[in-house]
């Protein structure tokens, strides 16, 4: 398998696509949550469900723990990937790697997205509170992984599938608490967020706040559920609000 495809495994090609959509899940999750998306979103959209290090197929390479070396990593396999229009799609830590990605399109001065699709993840100038869960003693990181609600109670109680996967989760809220937001202008491409009202993680006000992120068409919608609602048993309400936009904007 060749670097790019380490990275989209998953991919399909879709020459017919008017849009490629990346894909970048929430931490300790791989590309296989997006498995579906392919079959349950227009045959318009080409989607490309990102495998970062660390996880899955590539369960053997170290994870990242800080953004700005992914971003130099997805930088380098991505750019082929933009000869035509496409969007990003991030998943409460993959919402923030959206983001700084597309932030460093615009410095470099590449094509952007078209659409940036955020999901369940507070505005990036907005500081994640301290202290940080990623440093937390294990009996009290299985606890917080268990209060979040996205890891399944049978992994909790499996001392195998916990090995491997609390340094997975350990480096991805590394990401998340160690970011640094810096202050530059606003993006001129369209934000859509995504919200649940029983979030732990994330309130509206914090969702909201990406409306200073673009100075384009900004959305939100909040549904039922709690922070995994919407990637879980809640996919089909995600998949029509993406669809919904994209007919928009593909007018």
């Amino acid at each position: 398998m060749t670097e790019k495809n380490l990275w989209f495994p998953n991919r399909k090609p879709n020459p017919q696509a008017h849009l490629r959509l990346f894909c970048f899940p929430y931490a300790g999750g791989g590309a296989s949550i997006f498995r579906l998306w392919a079959k349950e979103l227009p045959s318009e959209i080409e989607v490309c469900p990102v495998q970062l290090p660390g996880r899955e197929s590539r369960l053997r390479e170290p994870p990242f723990k800080q953004l700005s070396p992914l971003i130099e990593a997805l930088m380098e396999v991505l750019l082929p990937y933009l000869d035509r229009p496409f969007a990003f799609f991030g998943y409460s830590m993959g919402a923030l790697i959206s983001f700084e990605l597309t932030r460093q399109l615009r410095r470099q001065s590449f094509p952007i997205p078209s659409h940036l699709f955020i999901a369940c993840r507070r505005a990036p100038q907005i500081p994640y509170p301290k202290p940080f869960t990623y440093q937390l003693p294990e009996a009290e990181f299985l606890e917080d992984l268990r209060l979040k609600g996205g890891t399944p109670e049978a992994v909790l109680q499996n001392p195998e599938l916990i090995k491997l996967l609390l340094p997975i989760v350990r480096a991805d809220l590394a990401i998340n608490d160690t970011y640094s937001y810096t202050t530059e202008p606003p993006l001129d491409c369209p934000i859509s967020v995504l919200g649940t009202s029983e979030d732990q993680e994330v309130n509206p006000e914090q969702l909201d706040a990406w409306r200073e992120q673009t100075t384009n068409a900004f959305s939100i919608q909040m549904f039922q559920g709690n922070h995994f609602f919407l990637i879980n048993e809640g996919r089909a309400i995600l998949l029509q609000a993406i669809s919904d936009q994209f007919n928009t904007f593909a007018k």
